[in-house]
């Protein structure tokens, strides 16, 4: 980032502002915010109406010292003066397909740092091809998918693989357990992302064409197959989410990951008559998205803006397990919390803002991952907010593995 861009973001009003904050996540990551902000922090809340955020801001703590902004996402010039009042724009309001692209380029031309919880491939590839060469000249960090998708699978792999040797070829898999539920607007990105299978692989094409090599290194995600995992004691499941994504974009960029990264991503489930049942019911759900009129009729199942209670949300956890090996050694790590898609991802989206706004991090431009813009910082943080990253074992390999 340019001097005179450090500078002018130092003027700005905010040094955070949080979009979409009177939605179901955005309210939880609002509130965590009003708690957990430092002293001195400036931010605001935003969105298209004014009523509701003044009602959300009297029902926090310090609410008085949180400013009101408004803003619409269909209305470029207004999402423009938003990102160019603060230094952080964080974002809750999805599907980001739909929602999210005025911000991300309101950002990169404004060097303004982003921050969201996109889990959408197609938009986050989107966004990079439009708006990371943009980004990169004005200094902005555009930081997709920092919630549930997909920091624990981001930053638990790079946590893995600092516990083995550098400088070697290097697997990582990982296997999610989640008990919990979902709100409309996870509900609706997911039906989004089903009905558009052929724009989705089109997007993952012309990335490809756009991205840079890594000469003399190379990196990779792949969905493997169904097996059962001694390792974990579970039936692992190929997850084809963002996650993997992510991951080997954060192997490609850092060479703390060696120079051969290997990483597979699966949902671990007990027992095999539910994990035959559950990717029966993903290919149904997929199927019927499809057809407009079935996909209209999910949706209004489960409506954006509303969510599990809080008694739901405070049953809920997830579990990360992580199996490295490199140079050798093998080691089994975790990342762990409470409730994943509610208020562990308010946290980690909040937490990220946070990170960027105020931690002394390496410097990084464009579209880059939860692992490379802030990596060790981030994970110091949620460790003080309560999440778990934490290593369960670690062994000479019996048969070294590249």
């Amino acid at each position: 980032m340019s001097v005179r861009n450090e500078a002018d973001r130092a003027d700005r009003a905010y040094d955070i502002v949080l979009f979409g904050a009177t939605g179901f996540v955005g309210a939880l990551t609002a509130e965590y915010l009003a708690a957990h902000a430092p002293e001195g922090l400036r931010w605001a809340v935003a969105g298209r109406s004014e009523r509701k955020l003044e009602r959300l801001r009297e029902r926090l703590p310090g609410g008085a010292d949180v400013g009101v902004l408004t803003a619409d996402a269909g209305d470029p010039e207004s999402v423009r003066e938003l990102a160019r009042r603060t230094r952080v724009l964080a974002t809750t309001a999805g599907p980001y397909l739909t929602y999210g692209e005025e911000l991300v380029a309101a950002c990169a031309d404004a060097g303004t740092d982003y921050v969201d919880l996109s889990g959408e491939p197609e938009f986050v590839d989107l966004t990079y091809v439009r708006h990371d060469t943009r980004a990169r000249e004005t200094g902005a960090r555009l930081v997709h998918a920092c919630g549930f998708d997909s920091v624990p699978h981001d930053l638990g792999a790079y946590f893995t693989v600092r516990q083995l040797p550098e400088g070697v070829p290097v697997t990582v898999d990982g296997f999610v357990r989640v008990g919990a539920t979902f709100s409309g607007g996870t509900f609706a990105s997911a039906l989004n992302q089903f009905a558009r299978g052929r724009q989705l692989l089109a997007a993952a094409r012309d990335r490809r064409l756009h991205e840079p090599r890594t000469p003399g290194r190379r990196a990779r995600a792949r969905l493997g197959v169904p097996r059962f995992a001694p390792e974990v004691g579970a039936w692992a499941l190929p997850l084809p989410t963002l996650d993997g994504q992510v991951v080997e974009r954060s192997a490609r960029a850092l060479e703390r990951y060696g120079p051969d990264f290997r990483y597979r991503h699966h949902a671990a489930v007990e027992s095999l008559p539910f994990a035959v049942g559950g990717t029966a019911a993903v290919g149904a759900l997929a199927a019927a998205a499809q057809l407009p009129p079935a996909r209209r009729w999910l949706s209004a199942r489960l409506a954006p803006g509303e969510g599990p209670s809080a008694e739901q949300r405070a049953r809920s956890w997830f579990s990360v397990r992580f199996v490295g090996e490199g140079g050798g050694r093998r080691v089994f790590t975790e990342v762990a919390g409470g409730d994943p898609g509610y208020g562990e991802s308010a946290k980690m989206l909040a937490e990220s803002a946070l990170c960027l706004a105020l931690d002394a991090l390496p410097h990084t431009a464009g579209q880059v991952t939860t692992a490379v813009a802030m990596g060790d910082a981030l994970i110091e943080r949620l460790r003080a907010a309560g999440i778990t990253f934490r290593v369960a074992a670690s062994r000479e390999s019996a048969v070294p593995r590249g």
